[in-house]
């Protein structure tokens, strides 16, 4: 007969998961593969101790993995789409226009206004990192800019579309899960955005207004502007691939077939334009990404980013994470937690603190955007009710803990993307990520202070 673990039992094993986690990745300096999964096979032990199957936690484990699906398909599109946008000339044109458009002093903050506007626009973050974050990204590195600091400030920008666009699915799923009109949600979850934006935006102004910016090379720069002009031709039929994806993404088409007609698109305006590469070639960088020698170390840097074999790390780590929550999930442990956590509950605030806690926790422990929203908001809504608390604060708190927390857990599916895309590990952009570091935190504090939080209105 299965035993069913305890709320003290599944905290224990969540901390050894979590020492085996960090003491891998930064005491060993291993690939965050590995520790999953090891984690993979403590939680197998855990499940026989438990009295399961292993026919169950083999379903858990592919559960899990199915949840993963779409997301998996969506990575190697856009691993396709940037290796095209490389070679085609889309990310050469648009880095040349970007050398014009903007100074060191101020990249830091374009950047941030920038990704706030598309993914606002798109309602996607991975949308928005993958087209003008690599840009961007490109940009920052030639001007000097710290890797971790241009990568924190891109993907703030775009968390913050995912969180705050009528457009976004995580929007409008986290709206949906607890039966609040989308208007609604999006008008109570300023309360916690609006704030965590605005500082982010001053510190990036003060970052870039005080930086030093006299070791900035004006010549490299524009020799890496003569190497792009030599290298490709810098054409504006080249933008048309990445507008059409980024109207087809605000006219909310699936994202599946929109990658495929950015990348269709960008192989026809690539041989109109790049005559210096084959069919052959345009179409040979989907799979093995681009390989070009331009002569400037820093452009090749840039450039040579993408295909279909670059996503394959990101693709193999969101497996195994997935596999790890999707046994988790199977042996109980996950249930335990949140069923714990509903219990230590005093008042209005620990209701909120606890949902926040427990969002960031299945983030962390499955690395899924989607159930550190389903979860909590499904278990926690019935005391949302009990302490008289509007159902906006709940689909406010799973944002906060939910949406935004995806992109800095390195094993996470945003964070793992984000990581590939920009490649970059995601310790060193994690730190300057100061948007998501702060949406918990302003939830936190409107929780105990009652500022902003919403009472439920009594039935005439």
């Amino acid at each position: 007969m299965k035993k069913e673990i305890s709320f003290i039992q599944s905290i224990a094993v969540v901390l050894v998961l979590l020492a085996i986690i960090f003491v891998s990745l930064f005491t060993l300096k291993l690939p965050p593969h590995i520790p999953l999964i090891f984690g993979v096979a403590f939680i197998s032990v855990i499940g026989f101790l438990l009295k399961y199957k292993w026919t169950e936690m083999e379903k858990g484990i592919l559960d899990g993995v199915r949840l993963g699906i779409k997301p998996i398909l969506i990575l190697m599109l856009i691993g396709m789409l940037i290796a095209i946008w490389m070679v085609g000339g889309t990310i050469p044109t648009i880095l040349s226009y970007g050398f014009h458009w903007i100074s060191p002093q101020y990249f830091l903050i374009s950047a941030l206004v920038i990704t706030v506007l598309v993914s606002t626009f798109t309602g996607s973050s991975l949308t928005t990192v993958s087209t003008v974050g690599v840009a961007l990204f490109g940009v920052g590195t030639a001007i000097g800019v710290h890797p971790g600091l241009a990568a924190g400030m891109i993907v703030s920008g775009a968390v913050f579309g995912d969180k705050m666009s009528p457009l976004s699915d995580t929007t409008n799923f986290a709206s949906g899960i607890v039966e609040v009109p989308l208007p609604k949600h999006i008008q109570h979850i300023t309360w916690t955005t609006v704030p965590s934006i605005v500082i982010t935006a001053i510190i990036a102004l003060v970052i870039g207004m005080n930086g030093n910016h006299e070791s900035v090379n004006y010549g490299e720069i524009q020799g890496i502007q003569d190497a792009l002009k030599h290298t490709f031709n810098l054409h504006v039929l080249t933008l048309l691939s990445p507008l059409l994806v980024l109207i087809f993404s605000m006219r909310r088409v699936d994202v599946l077939p929109t990658l495929v007609l950015g990348i269709v698109t960008a192989i026809i305006t690539g041989m109109i334009t790049q005559h210096e590469f084959t069919l052959s070639q345009l179409l040979g960088v989907l799979q093995s990404g681009p390989a070009v020698e331009s002569g400037n170390k820093v452009v090749d840097a840039i450039v040579n980013k993408g295909g279909l074999q670059s996503m394959m790390f990101s693709i193999s780590l969101i497996m195994i994470a997935l596999s790890l929550g999707g046994l988790m999930r199977a042996v109980g442990i996950i249930d335990a937690l949140l069923e714990g956590l509903t219990k230590q509950i005093r008042r209005s605030g620990d209701v909120i603190f606890a949902t926040l806690l427990s969002s960031i926790g299945v983030n962390v422990i499955t690395g899924e955007q989607y159930l550190s929203i389903l979860l909590p908001g499904q278990t926690f809504k019935p005391l949302y009710e009990k302490w008289n608390l509007d159902p906006k604060n709940l689909s406010r708190t799973l944002e906060d803990g939910g949406t935004v927390i995806n992109a800095i857990i390195p094993w996470g599916v945003s964070g793992a993307f984000i990581s590939t895309a920009l490649n970059i590990p995601a310790a060193d952009y994690i730190p300057f990520t100061f948007f998501s570091i702060l949406c918990p935190i302003f939830s936190v504090i409107l929780a105990y202070t009652g500022i902003g939080i919403a009472k439920k209105k009594a039935q005439s």
